[in-house]
């Protein structure tokens, strides 16, 4: 792993730290989503107007998003999207009712 990317890994994992409230016990997620972000944005186009050039509709952070609380909540990036769109930034009713769906599935 180049050490770019270490740093990089490393700072976004803390930062991933920090939104969720700096609870310890969850090291390993937190740097498995920042691999996941990180290789992520070195794979998508320069800007999000490269992806869409006609639309410009959705920004790569919001993709990032999308795809970060469905892998972490095991729901669909459909899904996720949705409850982002009706939940706006409450991150923690948009965690929550991820969580419900997924149990709702189960039953």
């Amino acid at each position: 792993m180049s050490d770019d990317r270490d740093d990089k890994i490393r700072n976004r994992a803390y930062e991933i730290w920090q939104r969720e409230g700096g609870a310890h016990g969850d090291h390993d997620r937190h740097w498995r989503q920042a691999e996941m972000e990180i290789d992520r944005e070195a794979a998508l186009p320069l800007t999000a107007d490269d992806a869409l050039p006609q639309t410009g509709e959705i920004a790569s952070s919001d993709v990032l998003q999308v795809e970060a609380l469905a892998a972490r909540t095991g729901i669909s990036g459909d899904e996720a999207q949705e409850l982002i769109d009706r939940l706006g930034t409450d991150r923690a009713a948009i965690e929550q009712a991820a969580r419900n769906l997924k149990a709702k599935r189960r039953r």
